[in-house]
């Protein structure tokens, strides 16, 4: 430094030491300024840069939070680092130079992220570093502002939680503010209640306000003095001329309710020419250069006005009136799932696509999950609103309105692990008139029941405005009108945009977007009212066309299912290099995906699905069970029977005695080698040999068809069948959150004959050799070693779960059927603890209300037991939770759980 300064002034060599900058303890600060340099004993070597930093500490939710700058990014208008633990966030602004006129600011902001430790999701710190950054800069601006998040963990509410703590909480709530008013709000919930959200709100925005202070104290000691920028403005004269010539014939149009949107916009463009032409008759060259912003400031001055102080919108509905709807489910009926959704001119498409777990999107955050198994793709084409113009990939407006409709209804999907599937929707906007996101929610809603996706619940969303009336002296509001469902002239005009979507238990995403600095907070909670009583309505038509998710009965439906299988028979599906993979789909038309022992078979309908499945048998084989029914090839006869070859090389026998109802004298008689047979699986002898029958499967003399034996596998019971529920509180004490599989029993019931375990094929070397071993006649029982290399093991599930009643969320049909005298004949009374070896048909037991359905109720049996019991037609819905019922079993679901009437009335 002192070399430095002798060269460019020689003066400095003639100074005494007690005059220089060094020994009065100044130094030079990078920005130019000068400050106190620390007394320190050790000044820094020679050629060492000095950098002056500054620092604020402070706690919010018990994370200490760092502001530093001064050290990196200094020739930015603004920059600092912020801290949380191990994540460090920097931002930087930046705005453009020069003393031209604008109606805008040229300004960028930049955030990185410089570390994370994965505890926390970094945006909100990228938000309050933005704030601070913007405190430090010479840029002029209204803040600070603070931006905090909130979770809740069994009715607890979290502040700055970690991300360990948001996949346990039912609430992902960001909140900015000033210091009295709400800027921005966006919300991930699992159907939380209005209640609870506002209550979350209020302790929001306490804790956002505590950002505010240490930004100020930053400022203050390292904070630039800001610039002042010339924004160009309407004049006063200027607009007064317009309204003289626009607003009558303005107000004419926006009071005449018959004018759609293109109408109205074409009626205002012509009120607009007609000003021009006039402003050029009188050379008024400054208004003709604002008059597009003195229109628009015009139009809406009229349209504000007329809410306010009448009460009506320029379509005449009222305040709180939802638009005309219009819902179509299932209108492209080869699709998975498809739905078109209207709301007065606003429309949109939505189609859904089921994949495997293979196609979950991969994603590159973080934090988070490196998967994705849910995506929503919104798109916005410019036939929408009548513009030319291409499709050149997704802009900042479709990826948020799309990541807002992807959050609405994530809430309401099956758990992953009842749901493996991946699911796709996409959303074309066909026609726009406003809250096309909001639209994509309902038709998603719909589009994922049609497509057999069980969904407890639908989910709507409804846009809310509001228009307010400032004092010009003070900026306060001193009136203001809520709108429900606006259009988009009422989001261009009004103040806000405040999107809410939900199912009839509570919310599950809200974005606010709004046009003033900040809406009081109490303003922000009213809306959530209105919101619900908007959202009902909608639900109600959405209902009426589609109430329950559809069954896969058409076989022209695409199909998913999805097979367990071992490492070792995995590995032999794939083949070297996935050859095997590829050549079965290729054969087959079906896909295939693989992942954690699990084998998805994607096929565009039945007739592809049971082509790949008998494939896949083929080669791997499938277990054989009781009451089964199996096709098989006869590969040998014997004098006391035939042996029977199933797909993947297993092999059973076919006794003489099971060939017909009819005496048979010698099996060649009946059958011959290489005969296709459809034969059941009948049980197993003394000694555990197999036994199949070909006459369980004909008919007996004088039978009707009405009772042959139905051909097909029968499922899989040796896995509990796990259904597919939404996640969603189950009381007001906020327990914790259970899918419904949890809350009902995990057992089947089956008949007598099918509750052996499942049973696999012996071949014939087997039973011939352990026969000649065991020294026994040729028509005597055949006992073997199960073969180790047929025990494969195959468990199925169902593809898409099928629910017959279209008025209730649980499975109507069931195993057993009887009359009301043999049900009454088995009538008994079981005293606690129940278990599920001494419930039977037409047990009585006092059962506890567990949970409270939309259609029913889950029971509580004791001893770990759970039943379900059904709402009558018109029957009572005064069910309280924990109440008693004296109740008697009267069937089985086909899922094995019990199904039980009221005995006592309630």
């Amino acid at each position: 430094m002192s070399s430095l300064a002798s060269r460019a002034n020689p003066l400095f060599n003639s100074l005494p030491h007690f005059l220089t900058w060094r020994a009065l303890g100044f130094r030079t600060i990078c920005s130019g300024r000068l400050g106190f340099a620390p007394s320190d004993p050790d000044p820094p070597l020679a050629g060492t840069k000095v950098l002056e930093t500054f620092k604020e500490e402070f706690e919010i939710g018990s994370r200490l939070i760092t502001l530093e700058t001064g050290k990196i990014a200094r020739f930015a208008n603004g920059s600092v680092v912020l801290g949380m633990e191990g994540t460090k966030v920097l931002a930087t602004v930046t705005a453009a130079k020069g003393d031209s006129v604008r109606d805008f600011l040229p300004l960028t902001v930049m955030a990185s992220v410089l570390s994370s430790d994965g505890k926390q999701d970094p945006d909100v710190m990228a938000a309050n570093a933005t704030s601070v950054a913007l405190m430090l800069s010479d840029i002029p601006w209204g803040g600070p502002i603070g931006v905090i998040r909130i979770g809740r963990i069994c009715g607890q509410f979290i502040v700055n939680p970690t991300m360990d703590e948001l996949s346990l909480s039912d609430l992902n709530l960001v909140y900015a503010c000033t210091k009295d008013k709400t800027l921005m709000i966006d919300v991930q919930a699992r159907e939380i209640l209005e209640k609870d959200l506002e209550a979350g709100l209020r302790l929001a925005h306490p804790e956002a306000v505590k950002y505010l202070e240490p930004q100020i104290r930053l400022a203050a000691r390292a904070g630039k003095n800001k610039k002042d920028y010339k924004l160009s403005m309407v004049s006063e004269k200027t607009l007064e001329e317009v309204r003289n010539l626009a607003e009558t014939q303005i107000e004419s149009v926006f009071t005449d309710s018959s004018y759609g949107k293109f109408e109205r916009g074409e009626a205002l463009d012509n009120i607009t020419q007609d000003v021009r032409r006039k402003l050029e008759e009188d050379c008024d060259e400054e208004s003709l250069n604002v008059l597009p912003k003195a229109i628009d400031t015009v139009r809406k001055q009229v349209v504000r006005r007329r809410i306010i102080s009448e009460g009506f919108r320029v379509d005449g509905r009222r305040l709180d009136e939802v638009r005309p709807l219009y819902c179509e489910a299932g209108n492209l009926p080869l699709l998975h799932g498809s739905s078109l959704f209207s709301r007065g001119d606003t429309q949109v498409l939505c189609a859904v696509t089921l994949g495997g777990p293979g196609d979950a999107q991969r994603m590159e955050s973080l934090v988070g999950p490196p998967t994705k198994r849910f995506m929503l793709h919104y798109s916005f084409p410019p036939f929408s609103i009548n513009e030319v113009g291409k499709r050149v990939g997704l802009n900042r407006r479709e990826v948020g309105h799309g990541t807002l409709a992807e959050k609405a209804l994530l809430a309401v999907l099956p758990p992953e692990d009842d749901f493996p599937y991946t699911v796709r929707v996409n959303s074309e906007v066909m026609a726009s008139d406003g809250s096309t996101s909001m639209a994509t929610v309902c038709g998603g809603s719909m589009a994922l029941m049609d497509a057999g996706i069980p969904l407890q619940e639908h989910v709507a969303g409804v846009s809310v405005g509001l228009v307010s009336e400032v004092d010009p002296s003070t900026g306060e509001i001193k009136d203001y009108r809520i709108l429900t469902d606006i259009l988009g002239l009422e989001d261009h005009l009004g103040d806000m945009d405040f999107k809410i979507a939900g199912t009839r238990n509570g919310v599950t995403a809200i974005q606010l977007d709004i046009k003033p600095a900040g809406i009081p907070l109490d303003i922000i909670c009213e809306c959530l009212e209105h919101a619900r009583k908007g959202r009902h309505q909608i639900l109600d038509h959405m209902e009426r066309e589609i109430s329950a998710p559809r069954t896969q009965d058409d076989r022209n439906r695409p199909r998913i299912a999805t097979l367990k299988f071992s490492n070792d028979v995995l590995r032999q599906l794939i083949g070297p290099l996935g050859a095997v993979k590829t050549k079965i789909e290729e054969e087959t038309g079906a896909r295939l995906s693989v992942s954690d022992g699990t084998l998805t078979i994607i096929a565009k309908n039945q007739i592809v699905m049971e082509k790949a499945q008998e494939k896949i048998d083929f080669m791997v084989g499938r277990e054989i069970e009781i009451g089964g029914v199996y096709k098989g090839i006869v590969t040998s006869i014997k004098e006391y029977g035939a042996f029977i070859e199933f797909n993947g090389g297993q092999q059973g026998l076919l006794h003489i005695s099971e060939l017909s109802h009819e005496p048979v004298s010698k099996v060649s008689d009946v059958v011959s080698v290489g005969q296709q047979l459809s034969l059941m699986c009948i049980g197993r002898d003394v000694r555990g040999n197999i036994k199949l029958s070909l006459k369980a499967t004909l008919l007996q003399p004088g039978q009707s068809k009405t009772n042959n034996v139905a051909e097909g596998p029968v499922p899989a019971m040796n896995e509990t069948p796990k259904v597919w529920a939404s996640v969603e509180s189950v009381s007001n004490e906020q327990d914790e959150v259970k899918p419904m599989a949890e809350l009902l029993v995990n057992r089947r019931v089956v008949s007598s004959t099918s509750s052996s375990p499942a049973l696999l094929i012996r071949s014939v070397e087997e039973c011939d050799e352990e026969e000649k071993s065991a020294g026994l006649s040729e028509d005597s029982n055949i006992t073997s070693k199960t073969s180790q290399a047929s025990k494969r093991n195959r468990k199925s599930k169902t593809n898409l779960p099928k629910n017959d009643d279209s008025h209730s969320p649980f499975p109507s049909s069931v195993i057993f059927s009887h009359t009301e005298d043999s049900l009454n004949n088995n009538e008994a009374e079981v005293e606690a603890p129940i278990s599920a070896k001494n419930l039977k048909l037409g047990t009585k037991v006092t059962a506890k209300i567990y949970q409270i359905r939309r259609h029913g109720l889950v029971l509580d049996l004791g001893g770990g037991v759970r039943a379900m019991y059904r709402f009558e037609t018109n029957g009572k819905r005064d069910f309280e939770l924990g109440n008693e019922l004296r109740v008697k079993c009267t069937s089985f679901s086909s899922k094995g759980v019990p199904i039980m009437s009221l005995v006592d009335a309630y």
